[in-house]
Protein backbone atom coordinates (compact mmCIF):
# COMPACT_ATOMS: atom_id res chain seq x y z
CA UNK A 1 0.00 0.00 0.00
CA UNK A 2 1.25 3.49 -0.90
CA UNK A 3 1.53 5.72 2.16
CA UNK A 4 2.96 8.71 0.29
CA UNK A 5 0.82 11.85 0.33
CA UNK A 6 -0.54 13.29 -2.88
CA UNK A 7 0.39 16.80 -3.89
CA UNK A 8 -3.07 18.04 -2.84
CA UNK A 9 -2.69 16.41 0.58
CA UNK A 10 0.72 18.00 1.11
CA UNK A 11 -0.70 21.39 0.17
CA UNK A 12 -3.62 20.86 2.55
CA UNK A 13 -1.31 19.97 5.44
CA UNK A 14 1.06 22.88 4.72
CA UNK A 15 -1.71 25.48 4.43
CA UNK A 16 -3.41 24.38 7.65
CA UNK A 17 -0.12 24.30 9.55
CA UNK A 18 0.69 27.83 8.37
CA UNK A 19 -2.72 29.11 9.41
CA UNK A 20 -2.50 27.57 12.85
CA UNK A 21 1.09 28.68 13.33
CA UNK A 22 0.01 32.27 12.66
CA UNK A 23 -3.34 32.21 14.46
CA UNK A 24 -3.15 29.56 17.19
CA UNK A 25 -0.25 30.17 19.52
CA UNK A 26 -0.75 29.13 23.13
CA UNK A 27 -1.40 32.71 24.27
CA UNK A 28 -3.86 33.37 21.44
CA UNK A 29 -5.68 30.18 22.35
CA UNK A 30 -6.31 31.64 25.78
CA UNK A 31 -8.10 34.60 24.18
CA UNK A 32 -10.30 32.23 22.15
CA UNK A 33 -11.28 30.44 25.35
CA UNK A 34 -12.63 33.75 26.70
CA UNK A 35 -14.99 34.25 23.76
CA UNK A 36 -18.69 33.55 24.47
CA UNK A 37 -18.66 30.27 22.52
CA UNK A 38 -15.33 29.14 23.98
CA UNK A 39 -13.75 29.13 20.51
CA UNK A 40 -13.03 31.57 17.67
CA UNK A 41 -15.86 32.40 15.27
CA UNK A 42 -13.37 34.33 13.12
CA UNK A 43 -11.20 31.25 12.68
CA UNK A 44 -14.28 29.13 11.96
CA UNK A 45 -14.97 31.47 9.04
CA UNK A 46 -11.38 31.08 7.87
CA UNK A 47 -11.75 27.30 7.96
CA UNK A 48 -14.78 27.69 5.70
CA UNK A 49 -12.90 29.97 3.30
CA UNK A 50 -10.06 27.45 3.04
CA UNK A 51 -12.54 24.66 2.31
CA UNK A 52 -11.75 22.74 5.50
CA UNK A 53 -15.38 22.52 6.59
CA UNK A 54 -16.38 20.99 3.26
CA UNK A 55 -13.35 18.72 3.03
CA UNK A 56 -15.06 15.29 3.27
CA UNK A 57 -18.26 16.20 1.40
CA UNK A 58 -19.20 15.79 -2.27
CA UNK A 59 -18.47 18.64 -4.64
CA UNK A 60 -22.15 18.84 -5.60
CA UNK A 61 -22.88 20.02 -2.05
CA UNK A 62 -20.09 22.57 -1.90
CA UNK A 63 -17.46 20.17 -0.60
CA UNK A 64 -14.07 19.03 -1.86
CA UNK A 65 -14.67 15.29 -2.10
CA UNK A 66 -11.90 14.41 0.34
CA UNK A 67 -11.58 11.17 2.23
CA UNK A 68 -10.60 9.82 5.62
CA UNK A 69 -6.88 10.40 5.00
CA UNK A 70 -7.52 14.08 4.29
CA UNK A 71 -9.47 14.36 7.55
CA UNK A 72 -6.62 12.53 9.31
CA UNK A 73 -4.09 15.11 8.11
CA UNK A 74 -6.31 17.98 9.17
CA UNK A 75 -7.01 16.55 12.62
CA UNK A 76 -3.31 15.88 13.12
CA UNK A 77 -2.65 19.57 12.46
CA UNK A 78 -5.45 20.50 14.85
CA UNK A 79 -3.75 18.33 17.49
CA UNK A 80 -0.55 20.37 17.17
CA UNK A 81 -2.42 23.52 18.18
CA UNK A 82 -5.11 22.19 20.55
CA UNK A 83 -7.81 23.62 18.31
CA UNK A 84 -11.03 24.50 20.12
CA UNK A 85 -13.49 24.92 17.24
CA UNK A 86 -16.34 22.39 16.74
CA UNK A 87 -14.86 20.57 13.74
CA UNK A 88 -15.16 17.10 15.26
CA UNK A 89 -18.80 17.56 16.27
CA UNK A 90 -19.95 19.32 13.10
CA UNK A 91 -17.96 17.90 10.20
CA UNK A 92 -16.86 14.48 11.45
CA UNK A 93 -19.74 13.31 13.66
CA UNK A 94 -22.78 15.24 12.46
CA UNK A 95 -21.51 15.39 8.89
CA UNK A 96 -20.94 11.63 8.74
CA UNK A 97 -24.48 11.00 9.97
CA UNK A 98 -25.89 13.27 7.26
CA UNK A 99 -23.73 11.67 4.55
CA UNK A 100 -24.70 8.14 5.52
CA UNK A 101 -28.34 8.49 6.50
CA UNK A 102 -29.59 11.75 5.02
CA UNK A 103 -31.83 11.77 1.97
CA UNK A 104 -30.76 13.67 -1.13
CA UNK A 105 -32.97 16.57 -0.03
CA UNK A 106 -31.55 16.58 3.49
CA UNK A 107 -27.98 16.51 2.22
CA UNK A 108 -28.67 19.33 -0.23
CA UNK A 109 -30.16 21.37 2.61
CA UNK A 110 -27.62 20.74 5.38
CA UNK A 111 -24.19 20.04 3.88
CA UNK A 112 -23.74 23.36 2.00
CA UNK A 113 -24.38 25.16 5.29
CA UNK A 114 -21.71 23.06 7.00
CA UNK A 115 -19.21 23.81 4.23
CA UNK A 116 -19.98 27.54 4.42
CA UNK A 117 -19.64 27.61 8.20
CA UNK A 118 -23.24 28.70 8.81
CA UNK A 119 -24.54 25.38 10.15
CA UNK A 120 -23.00 23.71 13.19
CA UNK A 121 -24.06 20.22 14.25
CA UNK A 122 -23.97 18.17 17.42
CA UNK A 123 -24.18 14.39 17.71
CA UNK A 124 -26.53 13.63 20.60
CA UNK A 125 -26.39 9.90 21.20
CA UNK A 126 -24.79 8.91 24.52
CA UNK A 127 -26.87 8.91 27.71
CA UNK A 128 -25.92 8.89 31.38
CA UNK A 129 -26.71 5.23 31.98
CA UNK A 130 -25.13 3.98 28.74
CA UNK A 131 -21.44 4.63 29.50
CA UNK A 132 -19.87 3.49 26.18
CA UNK A 133 -22.63 1.07 25.11
CA UNK A 134 -24.08 2.56 21.92
CA UNK A 135 -27.14 0.27 22.02
CA UNK A 136 -28.20 1.51 25.49
CA UNK A 137 -30.76 4.20 24.61
CA UNK A 138 -33.74 5.25 26.73
CA UNK A 139 -34.73 8.37 24.76
CA UNK A 140 -37.94 7.61 22.89
CA UNK A 141 -39.61 8.82 19.71
CA UNK A 142 -43.33 8.18 19.50
CA UNK A 143 -45.51 8.72 16.43
CA UNK A 144 -47.47 11.95 16.46
CA UNK A 145 -49.62 12.42 13.40
CA UNK A 146 -47.23 12.79 10.47
CA UNK A 147 -44.25 13.28 12.78
CA UNK A 148 -42.71 12.22 16.08
CA UNK A 149 -42.42 13.36 19.69
CA UNK A 150 -39.06 12.96 21.44
CA UNK A 151 -38.64 12.38 25.18
CA UNK A 152 -35.38 11.81 27.01
CA UNK A 153 -31.92 13.21 27.70
CA UNK A 154 -28.43 13.09 26.20
CA UNK A 155 -25.09 13.65 27.89
CA UNK A 156 -21.67 15.03 26.92
CA UNK A 157 -22.85 16.26 23.53
CA UNK A 158 -19.66 17.75 22.11
CA UNK A 159 -20.20 21.46 21.34
CA UNK A 160 -23.91 20.87 21.81
CA UNK A 161 -24.26 24.29 23.46
CA UNK A 162 -23.49 26.15 20.21
CA UNK A 163 -24.88 23.68 17.64
CA UNK A 164 -27.61 24.88 15.30
CA UNK A 165 -28.99 21.40 14.78
CA UNK A 166 -28.61 18.14 16.67
CA UNK A 167 -28.52 14.61 15.30
CA UNK A 168 -30.49 12.83 18.02
CA UNK A 169 -30.86 9.08 18.46
CA UNK A 170 -34.10 7.75 19.93
CA UNK A 171 -35.77 4.42 20.38
CA UNK A 172 -38.81 3.96 18.15
CA UNK A 173 -39.28 0.33 19.19
CA UNK A 174 -37.72 -2.44 21.25
CA UNK A 175 -36.12 -2.55 24.68
CA UNK A 176 -33.32 -0.55 26.25
CA UNK A 177 -30.39 -2.58 24.87
CA UNK A 178 -31.91 -3.92 21.65
CA UNK A 179 -29.83 -3.39 18.54
CA UNK A 180 -32.95 -2.83 16.49
CA UNK A 181 -35.46 -0.07 17.03
CA UNK A 182 -33.08 2.91 17.02
CA UNK A 183 -33.75 5.89 14.77
CA UNK A 184 -31.98 9.19 14.07
CA UNK A 185 -33.64 12.59 13.90
CA UNK A 186 -32.38 16.00 12.86
CA UNK A 187 -33.62 18.40 15.55
CA UNK A 188 -33.42 22.17 15.59
CA UNK A 189 -31.41 23.21 18.64
CA UNK A 190 -33.99 25.89 19.46
CA UNK A 191 -37.01 23.60 19.20
CA UNK A 192 -39.71 23.92 21.84
CA UNK A 193 -39.11 21.47 24.67
CA UNK A 194 -35.37 21.15 24.04
CA UNK A 195 -33.10 22.49 26.80
CA UNK A 196 -29.32 22.74 26.79
CA UNK A 197 -26.81 23.20 29.59
CA UNK A 198 -23.35 23.95 28.30
CA UNK A 199 -20.15 23.43 30.25
CA UNK A 200 -16.39 23.09 29.83
CA UNK A 201 -14.69 19.71 29.77
CA UNK A 202 -11.40 19.06 31.55
CA UNK A 203 -9.45 19.90 28.38
CA UNK A 204 -11.30 23.24 28.00
CA UNK A 205 -13.40 22.16 25.02
CA UNK A 206 -17.17 22.55 25.25
CA UNK A 207 -20.02 20.07 25.68
CA UNK A 208 -23.66 20.14 26.76
CA UNK A 209 -26.35 18.16 28.51
CA UNK A 210 -29.50 17.97 26.38
CA UNK A 211 -33.01 17.33 27.66
CA UNK A 212 -35.96 16.60 25.37
CA UNK A 213 -39.48 17.09 26.69
CA UNK A 214 -42.24 16.73 24.16
CA UNK A 215 -40.01 17.86 21.28
CA UNK A 216 -41.96 17.59 18.04
CA UNK A 217 -40.24 16.76 14.76
CA UNK A 218 -41.72 16.17 11.33
CA UNK A 219 -41.38 13.07 9.16
CA UNK A 220 -38.89 15.03 7.07
CA UNK A 221 -36.57 15.24 10.09
CA UNK A 222 -36.07 11.47 10.18
CA UNK A 223 -32.56 10.44 9.03
CA UNK A 224 -32.53 7.09 7.27
CA UNK A 225 -34.83 4.16 8.01
CA UNK A 226 -37.05 3.93 11.06
CA UNK A 227 -35.59 1.48 13.58
CA UNK A 228 -32.39 0.79 11.62
CA UNK A 229 -30.02 3.54 12.78
CA UNK A 230 -27.50 1.41 14.68
CA UNK A 231 -25.24 0.72 11.66
CA UNK A 232 -25.10 4.47 10.99
CA UNK A 233 -24.38 5.25 14.65
CA UNK A 234 -21.54 2.73 14.60
CA UNK A 235 -20.05 4.37 11.50
CA UNK A 236 -20.30 7.82 13.09
CA UNK A 237 -18.51 6.61 16.22
CA UNK A 238 -15.83 4.90 14.11
CA UNK A 239 -15.27 8.11 12.14
CA UNK A 240 -14.90 9.92 15.46
CA UNK A 241 -12.33 7.40 16.67
CA UNK A 242 -10.30 7.74 13.47
CA UNK A 243 -10.37 11.55 13.63
CA UNK A 244 -9.43 11.81 17.31
CA UNK A 245 -6.70 9.19 16.86
CA UNK A 246 -5.11 11.47 14.28
CA UNK A 247 -5.50 14.42 16.64
CA UNK A 248 -3.62 12.53 19.36
CA UNK A 249 -0.72 12.02 16.93
CA UNK A 250 -0.52 15.78 16.50
CA UNK A 251 -0.52 16.35 20.26
CA UNK A 252 2.15 13.69 20.78
CA UNK A 253 4.38 15.27 18.14
CA UNK A 254 4.14 18.62 19.89
CA UNK A 255 4.74 17.13 23.34
CA UNK A 256 7.75 15.20 22.06
CA UNK A 257 9.20 18.35 20.49
CA UNK A 258 8.59 20.45 23.61
CA UNK A 259 10.13 17.79 25.84
CA UNK A 260 13.29 17.48 23.72
CA UNK A 261 13.70 21.26 23.74
CA UNK A 262 13.29 21.33 27.51
CA UNK A 263 15.87 18.57 27.99
CA UNK A 264 18.34 20.57 25.90
CA UNK A 265 17.82 23.89 27.69
CA UNK A 266 17.08 22.98 31.33
CA UNK A 267 20.39 23.21 33.17
CA UNK A 268 20.98 21.40 36.44
CA UNK A 269 24.31 21.01 38.24
CA UNK A 270 25.98 22.98 35.48
CA UNK A 271 24.84 20.96 32.47
CA UNK A 272 21.67 20.33 30.43
CA UNK A 273 19.57 17.55 31.91
CA UNK A 274 19.35 16.03 28.44
CA UNK A 275 22.92 14.79 28.87
CA UNK A 276 21.61 12.32 31.41
CA UNK A 277 21.52 8.94 29.66
CA UNK A 278 18.43 7.76 31.53
CA UNK A 279 16.48 10.78 30.27
CA UNK A 280 17.76 10.20 26.74
CA UNK A 281 16.43 6.64 26.93
CA UNK A 282 13.07 7.93 28.13
CA UNK A 283 12.85 10.39 25.23
CA UNK A 284 13.69 7.58 22.81
CA UNK A 285 10.93 5.44 24.29
CA UNK A 286 8.51 8.33 23.80
CA UNK A 287 9.49 8.49 20.13
CA UNK A 288 8.94 4.76 19.66
CA UNK A 289 5.52 4.93 21.34
CA UNK A 290 4.54 7.90 19.18
CA UNK A 291 5.44 6.07 15.98
CA UNK A 292 3.50 3.01 17.10
CA UNK A 293 0.50 5.25 17.71
CA UNK A 294 0.94 6.86 14.29
CA UNK A 295 0.72 3.47 12.60
CA UNK A 296 -2.52 2.70 14.46
CA UNK A 297 -4.01 6.09 13.57
CA UNK A 298 -3.25 5.40 9.91
CA UNK A 299 -4.95 2.01 10.26
CA UNK A 300 -8.06 3.71 11.66
CA UNK A 301 -8.16 6.17 8.76
CA UNK A 302 -7.87 3.34 6.23
CA UNK A 303 -10.66 1.41 7.94
CA UNK A 304 -13.26 4.19 7.99
CA UNK A 305 -14.59 3.23 4.55
CA UNK A 306 -14.01 -0.54 4.86
CA UNK A 307 -17.23 -2.26 3.67
CA UNK A 308 -16.79 -5.32 5.90
CA UNK A 309 -18.38 -4.22 9.19
CA UNK A 310 -16.67 -6.87 11.33
CA UNK A 311 -13.25 -6.11 9.88
CA UNK A 312 -13.80 -2.39 10.27
CA UNK A 313 -14.98 -2.72 13.88
CA UNK A 314 -12.07 -4.95 14.90
CA UNK A 315 -9.37 -2.79 13.35
CA UNK A 316 -10.75 0.48 14.64
CA UNK A 317 -10.91 -0.99 18.15
CA UNK A 318 -7.27 -2.06 17.73
CA UNK A 319 -6.39 1.46 16.65
CA UNK A 320 -8.25 2.98 19.58
CA UNK A 321 -6.32 0.78 22.00
CA UNK A 322 -2.96 1.41 20.34
CA UNK A 323 -3.35 5.17 20.14
CA UNK A 324 -4.74 5.30 23.68
CA UNK A 325 -1.77 3.43 25.09
CA UNK A 326 0.75 5.49 23.10
CA UNK A 327 -0.92 8.78 23.96
CA UNK A 328 -0.96 7.99 27.66
CA UNK A 329 2.70 6.92 27.68
CA UNK A 330 3.97 9.94 25.75
CA UNK A 331 1.90 12.50 27.64
CA UNK A 332 2.68 11.12 31.09
CA UNK A 333 6.40 11.02 30.35
CA UNK A 334 6.30 14.52 28.89
CA UNK A 335 4.86 15.79 32.16
CA UNK A 336 7.36 13.84 34.24
CA UNK A 337 10.39 14.99 32.25
CA UNK A 338 9.26 18.61 32.58
CA UNK A 339 9.12 18.27 36.35
CA UNK A 340 7.12 20.77 38.38
CA UNK A 341 6.64 23.26 35.53
CA UNK A 342 4.72 20.61 33.62
CA UNK A 343 1.94 20.78 36.21
CA UNK A 344 1.34 24.52 35.91
CA UNK A 345 -1.56 26.17 34.04
CA UNK A 346 0.79 28.70 32.50
CA UNK A 347 2.80 26.06 30.65
CA UNK A 348 1.34 24.38 27.56
CA UNK A 349 2.42 20.79 28.14
CA UNK A 350 -0.24 20.13 30.77
CA UNK A 351 -2.99 21.29 28.40
CA UNK A 352 -1.82 18.80 25.77
CA UNK A 353 -1.81 16.09 28.42
CA UNK A 354 -5.42 16.83 29.39
CA UNK A 355 -6.58 16.79 25.78
CA UNK A 356 -5.05 13.34 25.28
CA UNK A 357 -6.72 12.04 28.44
CA UNK A 358 -10.13 13.38 27.39
CA UNK A 359 -9.79 11.84 23.93
CA UNK A 360 -8.87 8.48 25.46
CA UNK A 361 -12.30 8.40 27.10
CA UNK A 362 -14.25 9.44 24.00
CA UNK A 363 -16.15 6.68 22.16
CA UNK A 364 -14.99 4.05 24.64
CA UNK A 365 -11.74 4.04 26.60
CA UNK A 366 -8.80 1.67 26.16
CA UNK A 367 -10.16 -0.92 28.59
CA UNK A 368 -13.56 -0.95 26.85
CA UNK A 369 -12.05 -1.61 23.43
CA UNK A 370 -9.70 -4.25 24.83
CA UNK A 371 -12.78 -6.04 26.15
CA UNK A 372 -14.42 -5.80 22.74
CA UNK A 373 -11.36 -7.31 21.10
CA UNK A 374 -11.21 -10.08 23.73
CA UNK A 375 -14.85 -10.96 23.06
CA UNK A 376 -13.99 -11.61 19.41
CA UNK A 377 -11.33 -14.19 20.30
CA UNK A 378 -12.74 -17.70 20.07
Amino acid sequence: MDFDLTEDQRLLSDSVNRLLSDQYGFEKRKTYLKEPEGWSKALWSQYAELGLLGLPFAEEHGGFGGGAVDVMLLMQSFGHALVLEPYLSTVVLGGTAIKLAGSAAQQAEIIPGIAEGTTKLGFAHYERQSRYDITDVLTTAKPNGAGWVLEGAKTVVLHGDTADKLVVSARTSGGRDDEGGLSLFLVDANAAGLARRGYTLRDETRAAEISLSGVKVSKDDLLGEVGNALPVIRRVVEAGIAATSAEVIGTMETMQSMTLEYLKTRVQFGKPIGENQALQHRAAEMLVAMEQGRSMAMLAAMMVDEPDAAERERNISMAKVGVGQSGRFVSQNAIQLHGGIGMTEEYAIGHFFRRVMVIEHMFGDTAYHLDRLADQVE
